[in-house]
């Protein structure tokens, strides 16, 4: 009789602390990074509303950390900082290899490009003729607007610009209509979401190759349960006329499962070479 006595006290004492344990994730602030792709404001305005819906759908509590540049964002990420976050295709690769990071969720509709804008009037119509002008990028390790160009200039054509870091693309592409460069990197989204102002007097001089698009990541210390609760909640908020027209702003138009293999064809581009830490 003790034993069936101890027996049962072990298996109370067992499911209380799993009770505990899923109450204390349930409490859980999940500190989440965005790569500042625009200035903190706009960020902060675009992303702010999804991780409130996600709170809603997952019952999770999300605290917002925008970073003030990119290579403040780097810094963070490469700290262990997020407990999930957003970030370029070539981030999630070194996040994975320096923190264990493991991509989540991507919009699974698009592809992921850099461009290269001038000035609708600027008599530049090739990639060879910027050698030795100033190009402006918002940062060294943005993928798609700087660590795949630079790399394309030195490799592809051969030439040697002056580089211009103004931290966001939303200043790049000011920079670019103000004269102070000649040409600015940026991506196809972060274009078509500028004022129209700014939008029509710049034209697209060059596109890079496509890669798989920018993953939310989360970090090894978050449970398997809280990563699932996460992507079931993302894919879910797509089913809703408010939560697409959320995700549109991102954007995140067909959220959907990936992983490190998806960003496998990246690894092949020997980027490592241009990644500035």
């Amino acid at each position: 009789m003790e034993k069936i006595r101890f027996i049962g006290t072990g298996c109370i004492l067992s499911c209380l602390f799993l009770s505990f344990s899923a109450m204390a994730e349930s409490q859980r602030v999940y500190l989440f990074g965005v790569v500042p792709q625009f200035a903190v404001q706009q960020t902060v305005e675009t992303w702010q509303p999804v991780l409130d819906e996600l709170e809603i759908i997952s019952g999770l509590q999300f605290q917002f950390h925008p970073s003030p540049s990119i290579p403040e964002f780097e810094k963070q990420f490469q700290e262990g900082k997020f407990d999930f976050a957003y970030m370029n295709p070539y981030h999630a690769i070194v996040a994975s290899h320096e923190q264990g990071y493991i991509p989540l969720i991507r919009d699974l509709s698009r592809q992921l490009y850099g461009i290269l804008v001038v000035r609708n009037d600027s008599s530049l119509q090739s990639v060879e003729e910027l050698a030795g002008k100033t190009v402006a990028f918002p940062s060294p390790n943005a993928l798609g607007a700087a660590l795949i160009p630079r790399a394309e200039f030195s490799r592809t054509y051969r030439i040697q610009v002056n580089e211009l870091y103004v931290k966001s693309h939303s200043s790049v592409y000011l920079n670019v209509l103000l004269g102070k460069a000649s040409a600015g990197g940026g991506v196809q989204r972060t274009l078509s979401l500028q004022p129209r102002r700014i939008r029509d007097q710049l034209r697209v001089l060059y596109k890079t190759p496509r890669v798989a698009s920018h993953p939310v990541v989360s970090h090894p210390r978050v449970t398997d349960t809280v990563k699932e609760q996460f992507r079931s909640a993302f894919i879910e908020l797509a089913d809703s006329k408010k939560g697409r027209g959320l995700l549109e702003r991102i954007p995140m138009k067909v959220p959907g499962s990936t992983s490190l293999n998806d960003y496998a064809p990246i690894r092949s581009m020997g980027l490592e070479e241009f990644y500035v830490r």
